[in-house]
Parts: C-alpha cells; structure tokens; sequence
C-alpha cells in the first residue's frame, strides 16, 4: 500500500515503526524470497497478464503511514527481498479516493500472499482499506494467504473495530460511502486471522526477531501454496509431510507406518497427507480410531464400511478372510488410498485385505507399537518426531493467544509450558487452550500444578498405552519412572533382573514409545513420567500403601510411624539396591 505523506515531524512511535519495518524488509530478503518493489519496476508497466505470470510466490505489503514505512516496514521489505522473493511495495501511489486502482488490484491478484500491516493509523485510510477489503475477498475466493501484523495496535480492536479505529471508522460513515460497510466486514475479518501482535513495550522482543520469525513463517507459507488448506494452518509439520510424501512416491512403499507415542501427531499428519494425495486414487477411505472402533464395532462391522467406501457399494463379508472371489477381483482392479489411524493389534490390518488393493495402492498405518507394524507387513516405518522449539511456541501461542506470538507479558511463562509439552502438539494444544484469556496470576499457579501433577488431559490419553500393558511392562514402567530414568540400560537391566524377561520387557516399552533410549540410557517423557507417578499415587491416599515412594517427605514419614507395607518394602529395597550398585 503506498504511504501516506504525512507534513508533521515524526514522533517516538513513528520513528519506532519505521525501524521496525526496516528490519522486517531485511529479514524477508535474507530468507531468499522474491519480492516485487514497486518503485523498481520499469515504467511503463507489462501488461497485466504477462505480470501475472511472470512474479510468481509474489509477497504483497499493504501498510499506512510515512512513519511505518520508513522504520519498521523498510526492515521487512529488505528482509523479504534479502531471501529472494519478488515483494510488491507500493510507496508512490497516493490513492485520494476510495476505489482500489486497478494497478494495485493486479498486484494483488498476483500475488499469492499478503503481509498486512496494521496500526494506529491504518483504518484512517480509505484506500488502504479498499486494499484490505480486495485482499479478504481473494482470502476467501482463491485461498489468498493473509499474514496480519498487529503493530502497537491491540487485535481486539480490529476485530470489534474499537480503539483508534473506532473514530476512523465514524469519520468514513459520515461521508455516507457505500462502501464502509464493506470495509468494516472485512477489517473485522482480518482481526480473526493468526498473526503476529507487537506491542512494542519494554517487555516485548526486539523487532528484529518478530522479522525474523515474519519472513520464515511466510517462506512456509509459500513453499506449501500447493497444498490444501487443512495443511496450511497446521504448524511443525512441514519436514515430516514432505518425507512421507517421498516415502509414498517410492514404488516399493506400498504399506508405510507411522510410529509414535500417543499426542505426537501421527493422526494429524495422516490426514493432512491423505487429503493432499487422495484425488490420485480411485477409491479413498480414511478410517479413524481404529483401536476403539474394533471394541464397540466389531471387526465384521469395521471391514463393511471399509469396502464399502472403497468399491462403492454395500459390502457384505462374514468370513475371518475376505473369501470372495468376486470382491477380491473388484479390489485388484482399484487403486486405493486407505489410512488405518491407531492399530494396536497386527491382525486388524490383515482382516481389512490390503493384500488385495490394486498396484499403485498406498496404505498409510499409524500406531503407537513399532512391533505392530513390523508384523503387520509394512514396508516403510516412520518415525513422528517432535516439533522443534521455535514451531511450539507458536502452536502454543495459536492455542493460548489465537496468534502466532506470546503475548509480551507471559513471553517468560510461555517458554515454561513449551518446555514442559518437549515438542508434543497434544500437550502445547490442551496447555494453550486451557490458559486462553486468563490472568498471570493463573498462569503462574497453572505451572505450579504441573510441575506436581500434570495435566489430567494428557494422561488420560497417554493412559491408554499403559494399560494395554502386560503386568512385568507395567512394572519395569513404573520402576523407570521413580528410579530409573536417565540411567545406563545396562545396570537397569541388572538390577532388575529379579523380573523374569526384564530384557525383552524393556524393548517392547521403547518399542511402545513409552520408553526412550538414547546413548546407552534409559528416558522418557516428562509428562509420561508424570502420569506413572499419578498411577502410583491413585494406589492409595496412604503413601505407605503405595508400591512406590519417590518423595523424601513420604518416604521420611513411613519409616518414621512404621507404615511401610510389605509392597513398599521391596520396592525400598531395590532403591537400596540401586544405591550400592552405584
């Protein structure tokens, strides 16, 4: 958007904004993007087919004021250039009226992402707000991607058009222009959109580091333009979907496995690839929970509505094998998508007849049990790992926020709860939910409960590993939790070694993702660590009836009044052991 001219001398704020979008230009330059700059385009302009054509990954910056352009705007503008990307700046139209020039309109359609920086002044624009008015259209037309930045403006503001624009809003009104309601619908609309809010007080970041994380998200942004919309609002994902998709590709990846503890992502990233690729397949069937749907369903019931999804018709078949000739010779001749979200058993990915898809068939198998699929036959296992540190805190910030930073103020806490969820999207979810809207104070008391309990949320979900465990897993499970996690496998093996099969036992927990073993030590998951010492706990209120005691308090207390049930005291004993070992 060009910058209004503006006659009075510059004030604090102003010279702030303009440094600030100095460094946000920087930043999207030195991420290799191609930015088209208006004022370096040739006179007279190619026509606008040609152009259209021609800027491909176009970023488009729509902003108000000489006081944003000349700071913070020209930071981002040379960033956004700096990594490449043709960047359409607009600093020499002064539009006068309220109709968007078609000049502008044509970068627009151009483009296939817009940077939208509001503040204090923006709304007082009627062509800036024409401008925002095109962008939301194509937003919700052709699935332009709009990335607002809220700059020392609050997003409660645009979204109920309070604040500043509130009295710009009421100046546009009394000119009577049929417009304004337009303007209103869509400046609301772009207040409910995910972005960053820079508050600019001496607790907020440096504005260097908002740039920075501006021009990384929108190199994401524009690197997935060619895939669904579902996927494009799902964060740290982006590598993982990329290898499954290469994995898909291969001719000898028929049946793939996704494996990962309960929470990690798994699910979601099935279906973010299967509503990417199913359009290649003749039949598609995408079947959830598949470890529920077997108790309450039934296997015979299950595999109906599998092959009836799959062949188009109601599929009738009550025999432990799909027997039919016909059926089978209907499933050879189509090429299917199928995923089978959450198996726990092998033998429920034999009865739905994978065998007996068509060639170029691809079955997407997720499942917490590595052994689960190796006997169920897949070809390819991957790993879903945890997102990284910088992909946490916005997902968490989109739960907690409903943008894509923390708030200035809770940026210390925030990074609390980040390290707490260690890269699980369930945690980062549940924890940003749960803390939307509430006071410091609240916070403050939520990350003591963690550090304590836990969230009952995630346990719950991660409870369901464990009780499908036999009793010696459960055991070694629980001993690892209170004694054992971080030490050598080795000497843990040793020591308990009074379980008969403590070897194989510790192998199936890893391969369960209940376990972790990294360089010869035995891990796990904070939160898992805290939902086996909120099984224990649950054993009795009394800590002398419990099977395990990890606190010195409880442990001072029992011995002292000579509480120590029978239970405890061999569990005292193996700690004992473990001391002299050491």
């Amino acid at each position: 958007m060009a910058a209004a001219a503006s006659s009075s001398s510059s004030s604090p704020q102003t010279d702030t904004c303009l440094n600030f979008i100095t460094h946000l230009l920087k930043a999207l330059k030195d991420a290799m993007m191609n930015v088209f700059f208006h004022d370096e385009i040739p006179e007279p302009l190619s026509p606008p087919i040609a152009s259209s054509t021609r800027l491909k990954h176009q970023v488009f910056l729509s902003f108000r004021g000489e006081d944003v352009r000349l700071n913070f705007v020209a930071h981002l503008l040379k960033a956004l250039k700096d990594t490449g990307m043709n960047v359409f700046f607009d600093e020499e139209t002064l539009e006068k009226g309220e109709q968007l020039s078609q000049e502008l309109s044509r970068a627009i359609a151009a483009s296939n992402l817009s940077i939208i920086v509001l503040s204090v002044d923006y709304a007082s624009s009627k062509s800036c707000l024409a401008e925002l008015s095109d962008i939301m259209h194509r937003n919700d037309t052709q699935g332009h991607i709009v990335l607002p930045i809220f700059y020392h403006v609050d997003p409660s503001h645009v979204r109920n058009l309070g604040g500043s624009f509130k009295k710009s809003f009421n100046g546009h009104d009394s000119n009577r222009l049929p417009q304004v309601q337009r303007w209103k619908t869509a400046f609301a609309e772009v207040g409910k959109l995910k972005g960053w809010h820079i508050g600019g007080g001496k607790f907020d970041r440096p504005e260097t580091e908002y740039i920075k994380d501006i021009v990384e998200y929108a190199i994401k942004k524009l690197m997935n333009r060619k895939f669904s919309s579902a996927s494009a609002e799902l964060i740290g994902i982006d590598d993982q979907k990329k290898k499954i998709l290469s994995l898909i590709e291969q001719k000898d990846s028929r049946l793939i496995g996704l494996w990962g503890q309960g929470g990690i992502g798994k699910t979601t990233l099935s279906d973010v690839i299967f509503n990417e690729i199913c359009h290649e397949f003749k039949g598609k069937c995408f079947l959830l929970n598949v470890r529920e749907k077997f108790k309450t369903q039934g296997m015979e019931s299950l595999r109906k509505d599998l092959l009836s999804k799959l062949l188009n018709q109601e599929i009738h078949v009550d025999t432990p094998s799909i027997g039919s000739t016909l059926i089978q010779e209907m499933l050879n001749n189509k090429r299917v998508l199928v995923v089978l979200d959450d198996v726990n058993d092998s033998e429920q990915i034999d009865c739905f007849g994978v065998k007996q898809f068509g060639d170029g068939s691809k079955i997407i198998v997720t499942s917490r049990d590595r052994q689960v699929l190796k006997n169920g036959g897949v070809d390819k296992i991957h790993k879903v790992k945890k997102i990284n540190d910088n992909d946490s805190i916005q997902l968490f910030s989109t739960f907690a926020f409903k943008q894509l930073n923390p708030a200035a103020e809770f940026q210390d806490l925030s990074k609390k709860f980040v390290e707490y969820a260690q890269g699980s999207p369930l945690a980062l979810r549940v924890l940003g939910s749960n803390l939307y809207k509430k006071s410091r104070k609240e916070w403050e008391s939520e990350v003591d409960k963690l550090q304590e309990y836990g969230q009952p949320k995630i346990s719950q979900i991660l409870r369901i590993s464990f009780d499908e465990l036999d009793e010696l897993e459960k055991n070694i499970f629980l001993d690892v939790t209170i004694f054992f996690k971080g030490s050598f496998r080795e000497d843990v093996e040793k020591i308990l070694s009074c379980y008969k099969g403590v070897v194989c036992g510790i192998s199936n927990l890893i391969d369960k993702c209940l376990l972790d073993s990294r360089k010869s030590r035995i891990n796990m998951h904070e939160m898992l660590e805290e939902m086996g010492k909120d099984i224990i706990r649950e054993e009795s209120i009394d800590p002398g009836k419990r099977s395990r005691l990890w606190s010195a308090k409880d442990v001072y207390q029992v011995l002292r009044y000579n509480k120590v049930s029978s239970c405890c005291i061999s569990i005292l004993f193996i700690f004992v052991s473990l001391c002299d070992f050491n």
